[in-house]
């Protein structure tokens, strides 16, 4: 299944426990004076004058040349912290202050979605067709939660007509006029305990691309308060089929096929498949391929993610030239986690930590120096310092990430130049301590780009065909979660949560299906190679994730669903045309 890939840390260091919320790190004006909040954590329990507080410390900072006017509020009924016109200068020395956690600017902001449709010009007020709720998205994957609120289907009206699918209702499961219909396949009757023998979702991969390609608007969306706005699907109005086709143990071709041949009979516009092989597979010997291929002969465009393999060449699969593959991209937003040692030096490094540790310093040790002999552990993951009870983790690698991830206690990700300041530290001292704060969200500049582990072409069978066709977002993104799935899916991490954050192809897959549902809505006569020629001819230019990656890494560009609407052409084919091809 294409999701997130696995950590490779060169090096890790083992907090004994750890800490609590962030501190932003975004450049500051060189202007005099800016607007900045001072946040300082939970509000103390015992009773005193905030505005007093937040008045000495400014004027301990600042001096002589503070003015309470300078002061424009307090926080004080909840949380404590103040909002501030400060220097540059001034900024630092607050930071370094024992009882600030952060210190951030007064940026303006608005209710947005998980960022990813918004990003790709596609706001939540465009333009759309008044038949968009005949449009019927094929999810092939773990299942769904259908209790989500992405789900709900208030203000939804029967089926359409052209619906020939059905419920596989259960004590556990049902569907409604949003989800449409939903089935669960295992041709070998093998389950294992975890498993739920419905379409219900106990992965929380399935919930989250449904939700992505058509998944109705959530506001007020996070985890644990990051990337806090209006989660929705490309299709908000459109219905869902579910074909539940992954299990504990992966998924079974004659699964795969077995959904395609009931998906194509049921009437469903769009199929999307976050699913690959871990190389490229001959059309032939690829089930994906051979479902995909019958599909287009009614007229149904399949939708597959391209691989995490990346960034080696020649590693995409899910190759067949009347298939859409697509290729994970960045959005405008990164998770920064800054750690801060016992002498007062920060570092910042990527994950997505929800946690809040009190602000409290820990001691920090190397890993490598205390493997978990009884665990069989002979190396330092994230996963095994959990095991081991340990309070955090900072680990290091080569280069610095270009995606986060979540892990089962406080983590940070950092670079090589990080992790060596770090280690100069613990060197110096026997009573090295450390801490991590909770993530924050940054503006990432330089998105659009192709992330490193987003699979790259040529096409290994033919090489004269581009693949991946199109990129869309896949890193670091919001959509909706199965409960019985935890966040990093690790035993022992207890965090059960509606929305979830992951990074992976599978999540550019939704994405691109979500705009060929668009451009269905629009055309509902095009054909398959039509969707896809108008969202390639359409996409907008970029660059690849890492030199001369070029074509190889993004294909057409990155997608732009508003265009490809009117494309002006459409290069057309059809199943006679693909059979020459595979003739030839």
């Amino acid at each position: 299944m294409a999701s997130k890939i696995s950590p490779d840390p060169l090096c890790l260091l083992l907090l004994s426990s750890l800490i609590i919320i962030t501190c932003c790190s975004s450049t500051v004006s060189q202007d005099d004076r800016k607007s900045y909040i001072v946040y300082m954590g939970d509000r103390p329990k015992s009773e005193f004058s905030t505005s007093s507080l937040h008045l000495s410390m400014l004027q301990e900072v600042i001096g002589s040349n503070f003015s309470s006017n300078s002061l424009l509020h307090s926080f004080k009924r909840t949380f404590n912290g103040f909002v501030v016109k400060l220097s540059e200068g001034e900024v630092e020395k607050l930071a370094a202050m024992s009882s600030v956690i952060s210190v951030f600017p007064n940026r303006k902001k608005k209710l947005q979605t998980t960022r990813s449709w918004d990003f790709m010009g596609f706001p939540q007020e465009v333009q759309r067709t008044n038949v968009e709720s005949n449009i019927i998205v094929g999810m092939l994957d773990t299942g769904i939660w259908p209790e989500s609120e992405s789900f709900n289907d208030a203000g939804f009206g029967p089926p359409p007509i052209k619906w020939k699918g059905s419920c596989q209702v259960s004590s556990n499961f049902s569907c409604n006029n949003k989800i449409i219909g939903a089935k669960y396949y295992r041709s070998d009757g093998i389950f294992y305990q975890s498993d739920v023998k419905s379409p219900r979702d106990s992965h929380g991969h399935g919930t989250h691309t449904a939700s992505t390609a058509a998944g109705g608007s959530v506001s007020m969306a996070s985890l644990y308060g990051l990337a806090m706005g209006t989660a929705r699907g490309g299709v908000p109005s459109a219905r869902i089929a579910v074909y539940k086709v992954c299990w504990l143990d992966g998924c079974w071709d004659a699964d795969i096929l077995a959904a395609f041949d009931d998906a194509i009979a049921d009437g469903v516009d769009i199929i999307s498949i976050s699913i690959g092989y871990s190389e490229p597979i001959d059309y032939f010997d690829d089930s994906i391929a051979i479902g995909a291929f019958h599909a287009i002969k009614y007229g149904i465009l399949t939708s597959n993610s391209g691989g995490n393999a990346g960034p080696e060449l020649a590693t995409i699969s899910n190759i067949s030239p009347w298939s859409l593959s697509v290729a994970a991209s960045t959005i405008d937003r990164k998770f920064l986690t800054k750690v801060l040692l016992g002498n007062n030096k920060a570092y910042e490094g990527v994950s997505i930590n929800t946690f809040d540790l009190q602000n409290v310093m820990y001691p920090l040790i190397y890993g490598g120096d205390a493997p978990n002999i009884t665990g069989n552990f002979t190396s330092s993951y994230s996963r095994e310092p959990f095991v081991a009870g340990a309070a955090g983790a900072v680990m290091q690698d080569g280069d610095a990430k270009d995606f986060a991830y979540s892990f089962p206690l406080p983590s940070s990700y950092l670079g090589t130049r990080e992790g060596r300041h770090i280690r100069s530290y613990m060197n110096s001292t026997s009573n090295a301590t450390a801490t991590i704060y909770k993530s924050n969200v940054e503006n990432d500049t330089s998105a659009p780009r192709v992330v490193s582990f987003s699979s790259r072409g040529p096409n290994v069978f033919t090489p004269d065909i581009l693949k991946p066709d199109i990129a869309a977002p896949g890193v670091d993104i919001l959509a909706a979660w199965s409960p019985l799935s935890r966040v990093t899916r690790v035993i022992g991490d207890n965090r059960v949560v509606q929305y979830n954050i992951i990074s992976g192809t599978s999540m550019a897959c939704p994405h691109a299906t979500g705009a060929a549902a668009y451009v269905k809505s629009y055309h509902p006569t095009w054909s398959p190679a039509a969707i896809k020629s108008a969202l390639m001819t359409t996409a907008s230019s970029m660059s690849g994730g890492l030199d001369n990656d070029a074509e190889f890494a993004y294909g057409a560009g990155h997608i732009n669903p508003v265009r490809a609407i009117n494309p002006g052409l459409v290069y057309d084919a059809g199943p006679n045309d693909y059979i020459k091809f595979l003739c030839g």
